[in-house]
């Protein structure tokens, strides 16, 4: 009888279980995407996890408020905040100046109960039974790591100077550079830093730019040339462990070339002010009071996938809880006033009419 031939098969597997380590402010997400935190946690949470490494998010501004600001302030202050090297570029003459206007991050509400007094955690101590499966030191790990990626700012605090005086912290004047091959060149030679590999990601690169296109550059007129230079940053940046965001004024630009803008971003997000003292819209919305903008969500970065994310709602009010905290909640529509209607907890019969007595049908 003719002996049995092994099965023989090209499939190996993988005995690595080890997960590879990453940077601090780094987050894993489905098929292997890596999140970068916007700096806001309400975004991060639209978006899916933040901003995916190696994307480009371009944001729309507003002509009549700088709302677009409140955003590029907390991707930079989040970044400077984890040691992530950062790289700022304006169209100002100082651009570091602007750094002295980066909001600091806020206590947290765990580290305001560990100031409570002793004598009242006595008796919020863990049972002793359980102590062998949680350590102290392995909750306060836990503790710290909820507010390792993404932190929320006090817009009425200023970053501490040692964040700002950061060896890893570049800033570029748009207007010092006679053109944009140099502008390139400075960008390249950032992105070098950060190498995509395989491997563990040690730290990730910021990319901030203000006002790509304003009137105070050269080449505010070259529109095929700005159009190469995005191309040209975005392929930098997908092959990198960065992201980078841009800001421009889509009014300063024909309506083709905004439209070839927008379509090379792989996140597309706008801001527009609210008029003040808008009495319909304040009728129609509640918490009308406390907004100051919104904020439209056109495109989601879709990296490493083919499905496309689904949001519950494109369009956010831009609220300052506190006139501190930067906040992104969906829009909600006001009740019915007794006044101009019937309101929907008083609706009890079938027919239009308003008197009491049996149901008409």
């Amino acid at each position: 009888m003719a002996a049995a031939k092994t099965r023989t098969s090209t499939f190996s597997r993988n005995l690595s279980t080890a997960a590879p380590s990453h940077g601090p402010g780094l987050k894993c997400g489905p098929n292997g995407t890596i999140f970068l935190s916007s700096g806001i946690p309400d975004l991060d949470k639209i978006l899916g996890g933040g901003f995916p490494l190696g994307s480009l998010v371009m944001v729309m501004e507003d002509a009549e408020a700088p709302h677009h600001m409140l955003l590029l302030r907390n991707f930079m202050a989040q970044g400077l905040v984890l040691g992530q090297p950062l790289l700022y570029s304006s169209p100002a003459r100082d651009p570091r100046g602007f750094l002295g206007t980066l909001p600091s991050p806020a206590a947290s509400k765990d580290d305001k109960s560990r100031e409570r007094d002793p004598d009242q955690e006595k008796g919020l101590r863990i049972a002793w039974q359980y102590k062998k499966y949680f350590g102290e030191n392995q909750l306060d790990g836990q503790r710290d790591g909820k507010h390792e990626y993404s932190n929320e700012f006090d817009l009425r605090k200023p970053l501490e100077r040692h964040f700002i005086n950061g060896p890893h912290i570049d800033c570029v004047s748009i207007q010092d550079c006679p053109d944009l091959s140099t502008l390139r060149d400075r960008f390249a030679t950032f992105l070098s830093q950060f190498p995509r590999n395989n491997g563990s990601i040690s730290c990730a690169g910021r990319i901030a730019i203000q006002s790509f296109c304003a009137p105070q550059c050269a080449y505010s007129n070259m529109e095929w040339d700005m159009l190469s230079f995005i191309r040209s940053l975005k392929s930098m940046v997908r092959s990198s462990n960065s992201v980078a965001i841009i800001t421009f004024p889509p009014s300063l630009l024909s309506p083709s070339f905004c439209k070839r803008w927008q379509h090379m971003a792989d996140t597309l997000l706008s801001v527009k002010a609210i008029q003040d003292e808008d009495k319909e819209l304040a009728q129609l919305l509640t918490g009308y009071q406390d907004m100051v903008g919104f904020l439209n969500v056109h495109k989601v970065a879709g990296i490493n996938t083919q499905v496309p994310v689904i949001l519950e709602a494109t369009t956010f009010s831009i609220k300052l809880q506190k006139r501190r905290y930067l906040v992104l909640e969906c829009l909600n529509q006001a009740p019915v006033d007794g006044s101009s209607g019937t309101s929907y907890g008083t609706s009890g019969g079938c027919s239009s009419s308003s008197k009491t007595g049996n149901l008409d049908f």
